[in-house]
């Protein structure tokens, strides 16, 4: 009697590299692979802490694509954005959606710290409809401005290179015409003719106009933090404290929180410790109503986070 039997299919292995982790799917002991930051992040999205839903890609990620000339890895920008939809999913919100709108920060990671060495874009995903759905969201039309100048602002200088000066005069002379000596005094109508402004300096210095696709931006501004880890300031930071040129950075993309929603939120700086004793208390520096770098860029004086206590 003759048995026929059928052929097993074969299991096709899965080849491909993997170069994107959502943050639920990396701990503290991945730094080479994660950087500090993603690692950091990944361990207390573990431990149930409130992080704001975003992925890593890898540091491998980064030297595949120095060592392509300057071109993702074949796979990347597929998992990207199939980690960006996860991300969606948990956030509720959609980049590029005109009534909920998410946007993101892309951030560097190395595997050491290398503190204002590389490069940091926030608010991505603001074009001029999804401005308006923010403005809605939020019921407050300035801070969507501001949020969107400050946007434009530091993909011009970060992604398209274009000399931050050239931004900083335009906002100088806004607070001038406006009679005011901080941003948060700058009214809509200021912010919206800023916003003009800076956008007409893009064109005049890149030949483009900004551009409006969110996943244009997206890929635009990895590619960036990608190519900061070898910008002089990174290696030169590196050669000075001996840390190896080939680790690579890893690029975070989250979602935003917003620190200048008014003087109830804010940004910081904080330590377990005192840097400077080793004492075991809390310390840091933040701004209320301010984004980012402004703790650090010194036009504003930071608060001790000391004195949270009196405020809250």
């Amino acid at each position: 009697m003759a048995v026929t039997t059928q052929a097993r299919p074969e299991s096709r292995p899965t080849t491909e590299k993997k170069w994107v982790y959502l943050f639920e799917e990396g701990n503290k002991d991945m730094r080479d692979l994660l950087g500090g930051k993603g690692a950091g992040v990944a361990e207390m999205t573990r431990a149930g802490l409130p992080v704001p839903p975003g992925f890593t890609i890898t540091t491998e990620a980064c030297n595949a694509y120095y060592a392509s000339g300057k071109r993702f890895p074949d796979g990347m920008w597929d998992q990207a954005i199939e980690a960006l939809h996860h991300v969606e999913e948990k956030a509720g919100k959609k980049l590029g959606d005109v009534k909920n709108p998410l946007l993101v920060s892309v951030r560097s990671g190395a595997k050491f710290s290398m503190p204002g060495m590389m490069d940091t874009v926030l608010n991505l995903g603001l074009n001029p409809k999804t401005l308006e759905g923010l403005a809605k969201l939020t019921n407050d039309r300035r801070f969507a401005l501001d949020a969107y100048r400050r946007f434009i602002q530091m993909f011009g200088k970060i992604v398209l290179g274009i000399n931050a000066e050239k931004f900083e005069k335009r906002l100088e002379l806004a607070k001038e015409r406006a009679k005011v000596k901080t941003d948060p005094e700058l009214k809509p109508e200021q912010l919206e003719k800023l916003v003009t402004e800076f956008k007409d300096i893009i064109l005049k210095e890149s030949g483009k106009p900004f551009p409006d696709e969110p996943q244009e931006q997206l890929r635009a501004a990895i590619e960036a933090v990608f190519s900061s880890w070898n910008n002089k300031r990174a290696t030169d930071y590196r050669n000075f404290n001996k840390i190896p040129h080939d680790l690579g950075t890893a690029v975070n993309v989250q979602t935003m929180v917003f620190g200048n929603m008014g003087n109830d939120s804010g940004t910081g700086v904080a330590f377990t410790r005192d840097p400077n004793t080793g004492e075991k208390v809390l310390y840091g520096d933040y701004l209320p109503n301010a984004q980012g770098e402004d703790v650090v860029a010194g036009i504003r004086t930071p608060q001790p986070i000391a004195s949270l206590k009196k405020q809250l």
